[in-house]
Formats: structure tokens, sequence, C-alpha cells
């Protein structure tokens, strides 16, 4: 049995290793976000002043590992047995829960999963232990309060972090306003002196008074003369920022450079429990077993009351976590992806919205504006005026690329620094992930980025990233009790398959993840054109983007309809289900191209706008009327067939093969023209969708005739056939009508033209 739980220990560090990778990805979101979407570095830059942040933090950690140890149980009572069983169930939930979240784009909270899933665990551990005759109560097993502390503290952090961010956002932008380099002459100062107080303080207070050279005594001096260091600290950085200023150095950039490597520097000096902790708890649980259990013993009777106390983590595991995950941030494609859904939420422009639009999002919307209405009418004109003025957005200063200025990006990490440090002089567990998530969110509200057009998405993306948070605390919790338990009556066989479905697991999402990321990887042209500046070149680029998307649209067309068909004829009702599947996902990647298109649309200029948008929505809506021809096409012979009714007759098999036949032409002579862009062949082409619906009005006219005289038998069929005769027939009709959308969008002289060619 000692040979088993050394192998449990052993796959708890190798989860361990991966669960570093996937926590950093996730967890990166929370110190790169400003500095990414501010552009205040080059990627590369700001990769690395986060990777010294987080390597010193993981290396001078002292490693307390209290929560893993005795921050959720009580281990006095627990069995060696019982914590292998807690351990294991808490790395095996938390690997998937956490890479399922990266996967999506989610931020998660690190800290909130690993106490809900030891909490659920340890719950179900408790109710089988008192289940059994032990004379113990709740509390004698479960540490409830620490729970119930990590509990408020979530609830509070978000709240407080969205309505702080929000007001000093608010008031940083009144005085500073969207065009702020002409305002920094003495402000800047002052400004950027605030700022690196606020960030030694956080340094101070949330990271480097728990870092292992941290005597007794240095803590005690720093606590004693907190308020001087402040106060020496604001006197030096603002005689220093107003000197760099003055040496024509962007005071902006050194701020946010030196929170992103504060708060990288606390996340891995403060958050490396939620990886390694467990596994870490493990091996001192084992060999305190081996030790003074003699091996061998009894593992159900070996009590672990050493974990009461302190952990002690040798530093080689310290600088081995600090590599992974220094490593992890300067590869992870996962950790950009998660930066992602944040940035987009806070954007200052438009862009790719990721998230739709929700029922509460709706309603939230206009209820605010009604608020916003009425804030208005009571409000002077003046004093409006003068508001207008400060935040006009159409003066925001960014970066080429940037999503918001350098002032927000300021404002993110030093707000975010300053409430983290408060909370825990205060004692609160705050989230760094929900701290930061909800700061940014309500400083992106201040700054007037959630206009009209993108506000119900960006609250539907809110409520969404929230309730993952939610979400995460009730998987974790129902997940980690569920494989307890499960290992707890299955003994070693259990754990032995639950390794080789966590490993699998772990192979799969990752496989998923990178077709994903290969897909998003190759649709560059369009982040190309959301940041470009010329208008004109902009047109251009979003003239090939919009083709290159339809183009892959009448491609779909072609192959979807040739497989129906061929299933209607065959009788395949597994093809038939697979292509229902296939048009309801074509239907959501269809409405997201037309949205990112549209958004292309408003940036091109206003003459090119008014010329081509009509000639746009018309193309689009011929794409989508195409798509339900097909679903109309597909669920008539999918219900056909499934029902095992009489398959078509011989006589009209050979009939409909020559009409997709000329269907098919049509559309691969479609998709030569959008290749070459040859628009004078297009009346060619209108002619032979002419051709085809004559051809299939004549066959459908036929087949009416037919019916009164044929065999009734064969009726139902027969109607599933005129079916996909007149969504054939209007295929061709929406081909006709895309043609003409697709050679008005690239010529606007084509009408006369076309008159000239077809007389």
């Amino acid at each position: 049995m000692d040979i088993l739980f050394l192998c449990v220990i052993i796959f708890l560090f190798i989860l361990a290793v991966f669960d570093l990778s996937v926590g950093v990805s996730n967890d990166a979101v929370n110190f790169l976000n400003s500095a990414l979407g501010s552009k205040a570095a080059s990627f590369k830059r700001i990769i690395i002043v986060a990777s010294i942040g987080v390597f010193l933090g993981a290396a001078m950690s002292n490693g307390m590992m209290d929560i893993a140890r005795h921050g959720i149980f009580r281990p006095e009572n627990f069995s060696f047995y019982d914590l292998i069983c807690i351990f294991m169930a808490v790395m095996v939930t938390d690997i998937i829960l956490l890479d399922i979240f990266n996967s999506l784009g989610m931020p998660t909270s690190t800290t909130v999963s690993l106490v809900f899933e030891l909490l659920g665990a340890t719950f179900v551990v408790t109710l089988i232990k008192m289940a059994g005759g032990v004379d113990l109560g709740l509390n004698d097993l479960l540490n409830t309060e620490k729970a119930l502390s990590v509990i408020l503290g979530i609830f509070l952090s978000v709240a407080i972090a969205f309505v702080f961010g929000m007001i000093v956002q608010f008031l940083s932008r009144t005085i500073f306003t969207f065009e702020y380099k002409s305002r920094l002459k003495w402000k800047i100062g002052i400004f950027g002196g605030i700022c690196a107080t606020a960030i030694v303080y956080f340094i101070i207070i949330k990271g480097a008074k728990d870092l292992s050279f941290m005597t007794p005594e240095v803590k005690t001096w720093i606590n004693d003369h907190t308020l001087s260091i402040i106060l020496y600290c604001f006197g030096g950085f603002t005689v220093l920022m107003q000197l760099l200023h003055a040496l024509k150095v962007n005071v902006l950039k050194v701020v946010v450079l030196m929170g992103t490597f504060a708060l990288a520097m606390a996340f891995a000096g403060n958050d490396l429990v939620n990886f390694i902790g467990v596994p870490l708890t493990g091996l001192a649980s084992y060999q305190d077993y081996i030790a003074n259990g003699g091996g061998g013993g009894d593992a159900h009777g070996f009590l672990m009351s050493s974990l009461n106390g302190p952990s002690n983590t040798p530093i080689y595991f310290l600088i081995g976590a600090g590599v992974i995950m220094v490593v992890v941030l300067a590869t992870s494609k996962k950790a950009q992806n998660v930066s992602k859904t944040e940035i987009g939420l806070g954007s200052q422009g438009d862009g790719d919205e990721m998230f739709g639009s929700s029922k509460i999002a709706r309603r939230l919307v206009r209820w605010t504006l009604s608020v916003l209405g009425w804030i208005k009418r009571i409000t002077p004109l003046r004093v409006r005026q003068w508001f207008d003025r400060r935040f006009n957005v159409d003066e925001t200063i960014m970066e080429q690329g940037a999503a918001f200025d350098l002032i927000r990006g300021s404002i993110n990490l030093v707000l975010a620094g300053t409430l983290i440090a408060l909370g825990t002089s205060l004692k609160l567990p705050l989230s760094t992930t929900f701290v930061t998530f909800m700061v940014a969110m309500g400083t992106s509200l201040a700054d007037r980025a959630w206009g009209r057009e993108s506000a119900v998405f960006r609250i539907t993306g809110v409520i969404s990233v929230i309730g993952g948070w939610f979400i995460t605390a009730g998987a974790a919790f129902i997940g980690a009790g569920v494989i307890v338990l499960a290992m707890h009556f299955g003994g070693h066989w259990v754990m032995f398959a639950l390794a080789i479905i966590t490993l699998w697991l772990i192979y799969r999402s990752n496989k998923r993840f990178k077709e994903k990321q290969a897909e998003e990887d190759g649709d560059t042209l369009f982040q190309t054109i959301i940041t470009n500046d010329d208008k004109q070149k902009t047109w251009d680029l979003t003239l090939t983007y919009i083709g290159e998307q339809q183009k892959a649209f009448i491609e779909y067309t072609r192959e979807l309809y040739n497989g129906v068909v061929e299933a209607f004829i065959k009788e395949n009702a597994r093809e038939l289900t697979k292509a229902e599947k296939s048009l309801i996902m074509e239907k959501r990647i269809l409405k997201n191209a037309r949205r990112r298109e549209t958004l292309c649309m408003r940036l091109v200029t206003h003459e090119t706008a008014l010329e081509k948008s009509a000639w746009f929505h018309l193309s689009n809506n011929c794409c989508m009327s195409l798509l339900y021809n097909l679903r109309r096409i597909n669920e008539m012979c999918k219900e056909h067939v499934e029902n095992n009714f009489l398959p078509l007759p011989s006589q009209y098999v050979e009939e409909l093969e020559m009409i997709r036949s000329q269907v098919n032409i049509l559309l691969n002579d479609t998709i030569d023209l959008m290749n070459t862009g040859a628009i004078d062949a297009i009346p060619t082409l209108r002619h032979k969708g002419d051709e085809i619906k004559d051809m299939v009005s004549d066959t459908y006219h036929r087949l009416f005739e037919q019916l009164h005289e044929g065999d009734p038998s064969t009726m139902t069929v027969l109607y599933v056939y005129i079916n996909v005769l007149q969504e054939t027939r209007e295929m061709a009709s929406s081909l006709r009508k895309y043609l003409r959308a697709f050679a008005k969008l690239h010529d606007s002289e084509f009408s006369s033209r076309t008159k000239i060619l077809e007389a």
C-alpha cells in the first residue's frame, strides 16, 4: 500500500507542474492586461518585466501553505488516507476546471477553486466519518470560519473594486481629459508620485512582508513606520517623476511597468499556494506517515496532527516553480487568450465583441439610460458642457493598436494594488482576479468605453465572467466532493482510473485549444483592419475581408448542398443529422462574421460607407437566405429519412442529380469569380442562374401534374422532393442577387456596363 501512496504523491507533483502552467495562464490576466491593453511597451518587454516579478515573488516566497495544511480542515482529526483522497480529488478537479476556463478564454479565481475544492472534498469526507460513528461534530472536522470569510471577501471585492475603479477613473479623467499630454506639465509629478508610492506600499504590505528573508524585527519596523515610509516615498517619487518628465521620459509608461512588476511579484509570492500547496502538503503528510507510521501501517488510523505546524518549503521547490511560471508566461497562448477577454470588455473603441446580448444586460442598459436622461435633465447646461469637454473621446491619445490609454492603464494597476494591499491589512481574503477585473470594468465604464453600440455586449460579458467565478465555486465544491467519495470507497482502482481520465482530459483540452487557436490566428486581417488609421486602406482591406468570409460560406454551401442531396438519395440519416448540427454552427459563424464586417464598415470613409453599405447588407442577406434554404432542405429530408418512409423513386433520382450538377457548376463558377475578381463574367453567371430557375420550375410543375396520376404511396416522398426543388430554386435566385451585390461592392459602375454586356 505504501508504494501506492508514493505513486499518488508523484502524480500530485506531475499535476502540480501542469497546474502551474494552467494557473499562470489564468492569472496572467491580473498583471498583464493593463500593460498590454495600453501598449505601454512591446510585448517582449512587458513579458520580461512580468517574468522578473514572477520569478522573484516565487523564489523569495516563504512557502506558507496554511490554507492547504489546516485552513479548511482540522488535520488532527483526519487520517493519512483521508487526506490523500482529499488531495487527489482537489488536484484532479482543479486541473480540469482551470483548463476548461482557460480554453474558453474566461478568467477565474485560483483562490476560489482551491478553497472550494478543499471545502467540497473535506465536507464529503466529514460526512463519511460522522456517518461511520466518529464522536466528532462538524466544527471539529471542518474549518467553516475560513470558508465563510473567503465568500465574504469575494462579494466585497467585486462591489468595492468596481465602484472605486469607476470613481477614481472619473476623477482622473476629469483632471487629465483624454487629451492628457498637454496637461502633464506640473500634474505628472504628483500623479506619478502617488502611483509609485501606492505601488511601493502594495509591494511592502502585500508582497515583501511575507518573503522568506523578512525577519520578525523587519516586519515590526515596517509596521511601525508605514506612514513615514509612505510620506518619504511620495516626496521622493514626486521629484523623480517630475525630473523624468523634464527629461522627456514617458512617466505613465514607467508607472504601468512598475505596476506590472509589483502585481506579478505579489501574485507569485502569495498565490503560489494555489498551485503547489496541495502537492507539498501531500508530500509532508507522506513523509510524516513513513517516518512515524512505520510504513505499511494503518493509513486509516494514522492522524495528521503534524500539519498544524508551520511549513518549511525547500528553496529548490520555490525556484523550480518560479522557472516553470516564467516559461509558461513567455510561451502560453492561453494566457494571451484569457487577457483578450478582459481587454476586449474594457476597450475604449469598438472591437470584436466576444459576447452576445442577454435579457439582463438589455434591461440594465435601458434602466441606466433612463437614469442618465434624468441626471441630464436636472444638470445645468454649463456643467454638462464642461464635463463633455473633459470627456471628449474624440481627443483620445492612444498608442497604435492600444485598447485604452496610459492614464487608464496606470489607474487599473495602481488601484488594484492599493485595494489588495488594503484588504490584506484588514485581514480580508481578497482575490487578485476579482479585484483586477472589476477595477478594469469600473474604469472602462467611467471612461465612456461602453457606448450604446457595445454596452449590452460588454455587460453580458461582465455578467458571464462573474457568473463563471461562482460556477467555479459550485463546480469545484461538487466535483471534488464526488471524486473524493468515489476514491474513498473505490480505493486504489478508482485512483488509478481517475489518473488516466485526468491525463486524457488534459490531452484533449489542449488539442482542442490548439485547433481553436489555429483558426483565430488565421483571422489576422480583421485585427489589421480595426487597428489601421488609413481609411482608404481600411476599405481595401475590408473588401478583401468580406470577400474571404463570403467565399468561405459559398464553399460551405456547395459542400453541404451536395452532402444533403446525396444523403437524401441514399437514405443516410446519420449524415443528415450531422448536417443539421453543422448548419446550427454555421449560422453562428455567419452572424459573427457579419458583426465583424459591420464593425469594419464603420471604419471606412463616410462617402464609401454611404455608397457601399446597401450592397454590403444585401450580400449578407443573400448569404443568410442561402443558409435558410439549406436548413429547410435538410429539415424535410432528415424527417423523411428518420421515419423510414419510401425512398425517392429511381426515375426522379437522375433528375435531381442533374439539377444538383447544374447548381454545383454555378457555385463553382461563383467561387472562381471570387478568386479572380473578374466581375465581367457576372452577367453570364446570372443568366446561368436564370436557366437553373427555369429548369427547376419546369420540373416542379411537371411533378405536380404527375402527383394526380402517380402511385399514392409515393406521395410523401414526392412532397419532400418538391420542397427540395423549391428551395433549390430560391438558392439560385439568392445567388443571382448575391452576384449583383458582389459586383456593386467592387465596381460602382457595374449596372451600366452590365446593360452593354447583356445587350
